[in-house]
């Protein structure tokens, strides 16, 4: 939730939850002291909340949210978020999140896989997860967004992960799963576009790579950033070293977005997010 700050804010809003029988188990707060906004994340158990679950939004929104400007959203965390995942034809991001889901570190489901090319169909028969190929191209764009759109709203979908998926999403996707849907790219953005940014890179002889996972907007590659990390680099690195360097940290920074989104950890301000811990 966010709201205009104010004395006893913390106080104010939590007394909702206290009188009513629930026992918060997590509290995050932050104020931005420039444009006087507060921001808190809170989780509560409702074993012996006095509220029926599907009254608390409406509780909560006369007696507190009205009042005081507040803006919220409310989950009730009673099953696990079903992620898809789109992917090209690079398999370092999709092998790193299927292993975290198959470890259990994941409180996650993943019932498909899209992808425009079949290269890596074998991941999914691996990993028992329905693999869809849908060729893009220019002429067919219109006819398989419709296809995906379909295939994520038959499977319920809650998020969508891109998972080095090598096409620009469509508005009506975004709009559909407007920041519910993740990305990663190499932090080298805009300095060195094109298809090889790490041989751009050594060319320029970098000293730190890095990469940035955010959510999707329409404007290419500018959507609120949810995580970022950079490694160091030295003139003893060749190619192959950023390559693998750079991907190396794909992987963390996409694996470290997820978590939080699946968490619901991030809340999202214009274009920009505040993460809470």
């Amino acid at each position: 939730m966010h709201c205009p700050d104010r004395p006893g804010i913390i106080a104010i809003l939590t007394q909702f939850i206290n009188a009513n029988g629930g026992n918060i188990i997590y509290l995050d707060q932050y104020v931005d002291t420039v444009n006087s906004i507060f921001y808190m994340r809170v989780e509560w158990d409702l074993t012996d909340f006095i509220i029926p679950t599907d009254k608390i939004a409406d509780y909560f929104n006369t007696l507190y949210a009205l009042p005081y400007n507040v803006n919220f959203s409310l989950y009730v965390n009673n099953r696990p978020q079903r992620m898809a995942i789109f992917v090209s034809k690079m398999s370092h991001c999709i092998y790193d999140i299927l292993a975290r889901k198959a470890s259990g570190e994941w409180d996650v489901e993943i019932p498909l896989i899209i992808s425009n090319h079949p290269d890596l169909e074998r991941i999914g028969q691996q990993f028992n997860i329905p693999y869809h190929y849908i060729p893009v191209t220019p002429d067919t764009k219109p006819e398989a967004t419709a296809q995906q759109l379909k295939l994520l709203s038959d499977s319920k979908i809650d998020f969508i992960v891109l998972a080095r998926y090598m096409q620009i999403i469509p508005q009506e996707m975004i709009d559909r799963y407007k920041h519910r849907i993740i990305n990663i790219h190499h932090s080298f953005l805009p300095a060195f576009i094109g298809a090889k940014p790490y041989h751009a890179a050594y060319q320029r002889g970098v000293k730190l790579i890095g990469a940035t996972s955010h959510y999707v907007t329409p404007e290419l590659d500018a959507g609120p950033i949810i995580e970022q990390d950079i490694t160091r680099i030295t003139h003893r690195d060749t190619i192959n070293d950023l390559v693998r360097k750079g991907r190396d940290l794909e992987k963390i920074v996409l694996s470290r977005a997820i978590q939080k989104h699946i968490e619901r950890k991030i809340l999202t301000i214009n274009n920009k997010t505040i993460v809470f811990s």
